[in-house]
């Protein structure tokens, strides 16, 4: 039997929720239903709200730091969920991935190296490359059939041709839904090892793999992949903590370690936010059975969601989400640009979704949906969007 409820729809208006709050300030109409930014629209687990009252209603929130019971269960998480030992000494905590990604991009290249990504992907990406003043080189994923794969020849000699210096390796991959396989992950490993390319492995969304398919660690697979590697990970997607700043980024090798460690001392951040702290700590302890009825919750919206379209827009073409609660959605049958969609789907539709080009041009003619969100209020919103391009 269930313990959780998550059909309880919540509003979430005048929260000051980025997802909720600012359709006008981003160019939307007021009244548009989003679907846009990967947050849930899930109540935490009732002992992480506990524990953050808790530790309010002490009523003093001076520095805070980690002790060793909190790397202890991190220690157990990672373990226990992927068969990832690691080590204390490994961990540096950031207030987010994306502040990571870019501390790593300042830390471990200078201005105009080369950083390679994989688009098209989280938009973030391109963005601490181009601010940060690095060269984007691209190697494009090949959507083919339905599925999308790495052109693994393409590459290697853009990393040869480029020089580059640090990839930035997206598993599982928003917004396509790709979790790469072990082999898949090797290849990479082996092209990376060779040309020294340093790996800021995306691994944010781990815990939302589906059915018949696997989280690899990159940095498990070997010691020598793991030398290269800063692994990023945070409770925010798993636990919908993402406004509680808090990130657990874990490198192995010392000396990537240090020079991580000493940019973020340059930027002037060091200790956590309190309660991100506290509700990272009560997440991995204490919400596991909350994190594995959500999963099936959320496999069962991405599923009536897949069958909907299928049924009511033809059209459409689900990309098979292995990972994450995001769908890719193909929208290519109309022959519509990216703007056209856009203009369909916000202003015919009424709904906020991602247009595909913010990836990167690669994701001209798709749209990125969150499917995190109670199935009556995922329902409506296809109910929308297929009236929306009937007979189109």
């Amino acid at each position: 039997m269930n313990k959780y409820n998550f059909d309880e729809i919540i509003d979430r208006k005048n929260t000051n929720s980025l997802k909720y709050d600012f359709a006008v300030e981003r160019g939307k109409p007021s009244d548009v239903v989003p679907f846009w930014v990967a947050d849930m629209d899930f109540r935490v687990p009732q002992q992480i709200s506990d524990a953050l009252v808790t530790r309010a209603q002490h009523g003093i929130f001076g520095y805070t730091q980690y002790k060793a019971d909190y790397t202890d269960i991190l220690k157990n998480w990672f373990k226990k969920r992927f068969d990832w030992s690691i080590d204390k000494k490994w961990l540096v905590i950031t207030p987010g991935v994306v502040f990571a990604i870019s501390t790593a991009i300042t830390a471990l290249t200078s201005e105009g190296d080369a950083v390679l990504i994989q688009r098209p992907v989280y938009y973030p990406f391109s963005e601490t490359i181009h601010k940060n003043n690095r060269k984007l080189v691209n190697n494009p994923l090949v959507y083919k059939d339905g599925v999308y794969s790495i052109d693994f020849n393409d590459f290697e000699q853009k990393i040869i041709q480029e020089n580059v210096k640090l990839f930035i390796l997206c598993n599982p991959h928003n917004p396509v839904g790709r979790v790469w396989t072990k082999q898949e992950l090797i290849r990479i490993g082996d092209i990376c090892t060779k040309y020294g390319v340093i790996v800021v492995s995306d691994e944010i969304h781990a815990d939302f793999i589906h059915k018949n398919h696997e989280h690899t660690v990159f940095a498990s697979i070997s010691e020598k992949y793991a030398d290269i590697t800063i692994t990023c990970t945070s409770p925010s997607k798993s636990f919908n903590l993402a406004g509680l700043q808090i990130s657990n980024i874990f490198i192995s090798n010392d000396k990537i370690r240090h020079s991580f460690k000493k940019r973020l001392s340059q930027i002037g951040f060091d200790e956590p936010n309190t309660f991100g702290l506290i509700a990272s700590h009560s997440a991995y302890s204490l919400g596991e059975q909350w994190l594995d009825e959500l999963k099936i919750y959320i496999q069962n919206n991405i599923n009536l969601a897949k069958e909907f379209i299928i049924n009511a827009m033809p059209k459409v073409k689900v990309v098979d989400t292995e990972g994450t609660y995001l769908l890719w959605l193909d929208f290519s049958g109309y022959g519509l640009n990216g703007h056209e969609l856009d203009e369909i789907i916000i202003n015919k539709a009424g709904l906020w979704l991602d247009g595909g080009t913010m990836f990167g041009p690669e994701g001209e003619g798709f749209q990125r949906i969150n499917a995190a969100c109670p199935w009556v209020v995922l329902e409506e919103g296809l109910k929308k969007l297929a009236v929306a391009f009937d007979k189109l």
